[in-house]
This record gives C-alpha cells, sequence and structure tokens, in this order.
C-alpha cells in the first residue's frame, strides 16, 4: 500500500532531549512504569513520526510495529486530520453536549457509526476512550435492567486475561492478574471465566472439544449464579493485552445463544478489534457472525489523534433507556467532553481516509501474509507460538516447547526481545513472556519482510543472552 508523504512543512523547534529526559523521568507518573529500571533509566523520549515510523530525541528511527498503542491505524503525521481538528477547534473547540445541546462533528460521526456497525446499531454514546466506554457501558446496563423493574441483575461475566481498561469498574472486568496487584477491585459486580487459549487448552483436547468445554462452563456459571442475577457477558472478540488470543471457531456464536437464551446481554469491547485492525470496521458480525447488544469502541475510532470512546447501543437497549423515568427525569449520566467536537472531527477525518485509501482492504490483502511471515520465526528455540490475525498477532516465549514451560519471571524475556528488535529499528511490545506486534494498517509486504528479518536478529540475540545468563 503506497501513501504520500506525510511530513509537515513547518519548522520544527529545537528540543532540548537532556532537560526533557529529565523532566519526565522527574515529574511524569506514566501508565504501567516499571519503577524498578524507570527510577535509574527514564523513558525513551518519542519526538517525531511520519507514516509507519517514528523517531527518539536522539534522532533514532523506527519502524512503529504497534501503533501507537494499538491504535495508529492510518499511520503518522496525516495532515488531513490534523487540519480537521486545527479547522474545527478555530471554529468552535468546545461546548457542552448536556441537554438539548449538540455540535455537528458529533452528529455526522454518530450518524457514520450507527451506518458502519451491524444494522441493529444505531444509538452512541460518547466517552474519552476504552476504559470510560466499558465503564459508561455498565453503568448503561444497570440502569437497563432496573428500568425494565429487574434490579437484581447486576453481575457482569468477563474472562481471565481480558483486558478491558484501568478505570476503577474497568479494572474489575479486566482478568489480567498483574494489572490489579494490590489495587482494590469492585469484585462483588464481576465474575471472571476461562479465556480461551487454544496455545494451552486441556492436553489431548481438540479444539473443537476444547470449545464445548469453554460453553458447558459458561452455562454452569450461569447456572450456579443464577441468570436472573447476570446482566451481561462483556469479551473481546480477540484478546488483546491478555495474549492476542483467538478463539476456537464457534465459540463467540455459542455463547451469543447462552446469553440470549438468559436474557444476558453480550457486550461486544471492540476497543482493539474495530476500525480495520482485523480487516473490517466492526469484526463482531463481519468476521464472528454475532449480533452483540452493544459495540464498545476508541483507539482505532480516531487513530489515536484525539481522545474519544463510543458505545453503540443497539435499537431493543435504547428504546428503554429513553423512556423517561418520570416527569423531570434525565439519563444522568455522561462526561463534560462527550462528543467532543475537535475529536469527533478527527474520527470523521480518519474514517474518510480509512474508505477513500481501502485500509480494511489492505489488512485483508496483507494480513494473511503478515500472519505466514510471523510463523516461520517458530524456528527459534524459544518462540513456542505465533498466534493473532491480520493486524493483530503475538508470539509467545517458552522455556520449552514441547511442555510449554514458561522462562522465569526474571528472565525477563519479553523485554530482551524487545529491547534487541528497537536496537535494530523496530518497537514491538512485551507483555511479560508475549511480544504483540499491532502495527498500523498501511503496513505492505515490503515491510512485512523487513520486520520479520528484524525479528529473526532479535530472536537469535536473545536466544544467546538466555544462554549466555543460564535461562536456557
Amino acid at each position: 500500500m503506497t501513501t504520500t508523504s506525510t511530513r509537515p512543512t513547518t519548522e520544527r523547534p529545537v528540543l532540548d532531549a537532556q532537560s526533557l529526559w529529565q523532566k519526565d523521568k522527574d515529574h511524569f507518573i506514566h501508565p504501567f512504569t516499571d519503577f524498578s529500571v524507570f527510577k535509574d533509566e527514564g523513558c525513551d523520549l518519542i519526538t517525531d513520526s511520519d507514516g509507519i515510523y517514528v523517531q527518539d530525541a536522539k534522532g533514532n528511527r523506527f519502524i512503529d510495529g504497534i501503533a501507537g498503542l494499538w491504535c495508529v491505524n492510518v499511520g503518522h503525521g496525516r495532515r488531513e486530520i490534523g487540519e480537521a481538528m486545527a479547522d474545527q477547534a478555530t471554529r468552535m473547540a468546545y461546548f457542552s453536549t448536556f441537554n438539548n445541546l449538540s455540535n455537528a462533528p458529533a452528529a455526522e460521526l454518530a450518524a457514520k457509526l450507527a451506518e458502519l456497525a451491524p444494522s441493529h446499531l444505531n444509538h452512541v454514546f460518547y466517552s474519552c476512550g476504552g476504559s470510560t466506554a466499558n465503564d459508561a457501558t455498565i453503568r448503561l446496563v444497570h440502569y437497563y435492567f432496573n428500568r425494565l423493574g429487574k434490579p437484581e441483575k447486576k453481575r457482569i461475566l468477563s474472562r481471565n486475561n481480558a483486558y478491558h481498561g484501568t478505570t476503577y469498574l474497568a479494572s474489575t472486568l479486566t482478568g489480567i492478574a498483574s494489572n490489579n496487584w494490590e489495587f482494590d477491585t469492585l469484585d462483588h459486580l464481576v465474575t471472571h471465566l476461562s479465556e480461551a487459549n487454544c496455545y494451552r487448552r486441556p492436553e489431548g483436547m481438540s479444539e473443537a472439544e476444547y470449545c464445548d468445554h469453554l460453553v458447558e462452563e459458561f452455562e454452569a456459571k450461569v447456572a450456579e449464579i443464577g441468570a436472573d442475577n447476570i446482566a451481561a457477558f462483556i469479551a473481546e472478540p480477540i484478546m488483546g493485552a491478555g495474549g492476542v488470543l483467538v478463539a476456537p471457531e464457534g465459540y463467540h456464536a455459542r455463547i451469543q445463544a447462552v446469553c440470549r437464551a438468559n436474557d444476558i446481554l453480550l457486550i461486544a469491547d471492540e476497543v482493539v478489534t474495530a476500525f480495520g485492525r482485523l480487516g473490517h470496521f466492526f469484526s463482531s458480525e463481519a468476521v464472528f457472525g454475532i449480533q452483540p447488544d452493544i459495540i464498545n469502541c476508541a483507539k482505532g475510532l480516531s487513530s489515536g489523534y484525539a481522545p474519544l470512546g463510543a458505545t453503540l447501543i443497539s435499537d431493543e437497549v435504547y428504546e428503554v433507556l429513553s423512556t423517561p423515568q418520570g416527569p423531570g427525569g434525565v439519563l444522568s449520566t455522561g462526561f463534560t467532553y462527550s462528543g467532543h467536537p475537535v475529536s469527533c472531527a478527527a474520527a470523521l477525518k480518519n474514517i474518510e481516509i480509512m474508505e477513500r485509501e481501502a485500509i480494511c482492504e489492505n489488512v485483508r490483502e496483507v494480513g494473511p501474509y503478515l500472519e505466514q511471515q510471523l510463523k516461520t520465526l517458530s524456528h527459534h528455540t524459544t518462540v513456542g507460538d505465533v498466534r493473532g490475525s491480520h493486524f493483530m498477532m503475538c508470539l509467545e516465549n517458552v522455556a520449552d516447547k514441547d511442555t510449554k514451560t514458561l522462562l522465569p519471571v526474571e528472565a525477563r524475556v519479553g523485554d530482551r526481545v524487545a529491547a534487541e528488535a528497537q536496537k535494530r529499528g523496530l518497537i514491538i511490545r512485551p507483555v511479560g513472556h508475549l511480544n504483540i506486534v499491532s502495527p498500523p494498517l498501511i503496513w505492505n509486504r515490503e515491510t512485512v519482510d523487513r520486520v520479520v528479518a528484524i525479528l529473526d536478529e532479535a530472536l537469535a540475540a536473545t536466544t544467546a543472552s538466555l544462554k549466555e545468563d543460564d535461562y536456557l
């Protein structure tokens, strides 16, 4: 896929890299900071970007292998998006959307999302990102059942190793144990089930049998808790930060059937999978054949150019939410920045670019090639599994391929691989023993080949260092 140069023509100020590094280390509390190294080493400052590349304060240029953080889907430095944001900001940067007020970009974007989403999802509630979208959704779900006279339906079913955010309720929905070490959670509201992890399914169990096993577990949990006490099941179509886990074929459709039979709403967390990562604007129906009651999205919605989240709500659920409780009653939830006009303008231009440049089609064409080429890395001693779909991939590093035994945590294998890749001009994401590749959706086959060559070298160097340190 080819795109025109996106570099800005205005002259950039010279940055004092050392001063910025010190200010960052002294004052910026980063998300997911590893303080064991941060206090001494600080952070690498990313200062520039263009297309599939980013550059640090020292002038080093890298291929962006994580799309910022699953989100810069159309690539970096798109002047069109910046200009759309600037135009909106100078015309009207902000005004309230509470009560009887709105703005043009928010209205246009809501209509566009309804057009792109499965046909029954015609109503949009805006938030500021993925975590807040999931938090807001659960509040609306509880309100929905309260309005139906079923206030006991409060429990939310989620899954181990799910990632749904880090706001208070979203962090409870999240099933990655290390995310909540010594943080409080709202466990009375959420029950976690097994994740769908085909690589680590019980030994001797076929994929079809594993699907049966997971569905039976789900049914048993519904029976144990009681359907009358369960409001919703929330799931990522492909689990992201928990390991890019692809469920066995038929899993999502069968779980949807159980939800329908028990009056349990199905929430698809498409914060990562929407807006092209799997080759479609939304993957729930197009890829997995399901029709959720609610879809949450963020990240690729604006390609990360401005913070924005959206909850897409079915006609059936909206009918209940939109019925007034009584005289003076309002839907008393929302955010100051719900439907922020500059963010919505960015999203509209982002979608326009995706449609005009056939970016989803590019993912459907190049994605299988990325999968195929990454699987060639399985020859490395430590690569136990290469999994995912299209532009959402993961390498799982192990000590022993036959037993799937993990390396000790102190080996920091994911960090080692990522560091070796970065030395060679590629940024990928380490998550414990995993390495995630989730690039901008404008990669072509040539870029894939370059990336796989870098990873090949990085994995070889990592294996050598692990042997040197007696971890292998």
